[in-house]
């Protein structure tokens, strides 16, 4: 999926879920803040407020018009983090966007309460951001960047590359989330065997 198309998606999911249900006081500029982990100069950066905010445009949400945006720009920073989560907490906006799953937990610990649309969090559940992704309650709802059934699917092409493969080694980062999410899915997946040829994975 192209990145326009999946930022336009998700100013769908912002728009839709939280503001949606205000619309007895479409009279009013909404508001909705955003938590950046880029830096302000950040072409990349740039490019993703645009495509969010031309998506928005497309479902009728104008700038100074019936929207307003608070946009915080990380990069990187910790400390940053923690303080742009607060500010934009205390601006009462109507839904909050987090850009990455290094944003996400100090909004969440800023509030439990404003809405929280995520995006390129690698494992909401297994972080333990939300219950689950069909029903994901609290405060936040959004976009995980990966399917971990995916790791299932390298098992069958290794078999089918190589029918002979009946054990696999994988090398792994342990403090990484996103590698111990994926690992626990491949070992539920896999089919112990005392054959001894084995093929290294990285991940």
């Amino acid at each position: 999926m192209r990145r326009r198309e999946f930022l336009g998606g998700l100013a769908g999911t912002a728009v839709a879920w939280p503001l949606a249900s205000r619309a007895q006081q479409r009279e009013r500029v909404q508001r909705i803040g955003a938590l950046m982990n880029l830096a302000e100069n950040d072409p990349e950066g740039q490019a993703r407020v645009a495509a969010f905010q031309q998506a928005l445009q497309q479902l009728g949400w104008i700038e100074n018009r019936n929207v307003r945006f608070d946009i915080r720009w990380g990069a990187g920073n910790q400390e940053r983090y923690r303080q742009y989560a607060a500010e934009l907490v205390a601006l009462s906006p109507d839904v909050i966007l987090a850009a990455a799953t290094s944003v996400l937990p100090w909004l969440l610990q800023a509030t439990r309460t404003i809405p929280v649309v995520f995006t390129q969090v690698t494992d909401p559940v297994g972080a333990g951001y939300v219950k689950s992704l069909a029903r994901p309650g609290g405060n936040a709802t959004g976009f995980a960047n990966f399917d971990f059934n995916l790791s299932g699917k390298w098992l069958e092409l290794l078999k089918e590359v190589s029918p002979g493969v009946t054990r696999v080694a994988v090398v792994r980062n342990p403090s990484a989330s996103s590698g111990i999410a994926q690992f626990a899915t491949s070992k539920a997946l896999s089919r112990p065997s005392r054959a001894s040829r084995t093929v290294a994975l990285s991940s």
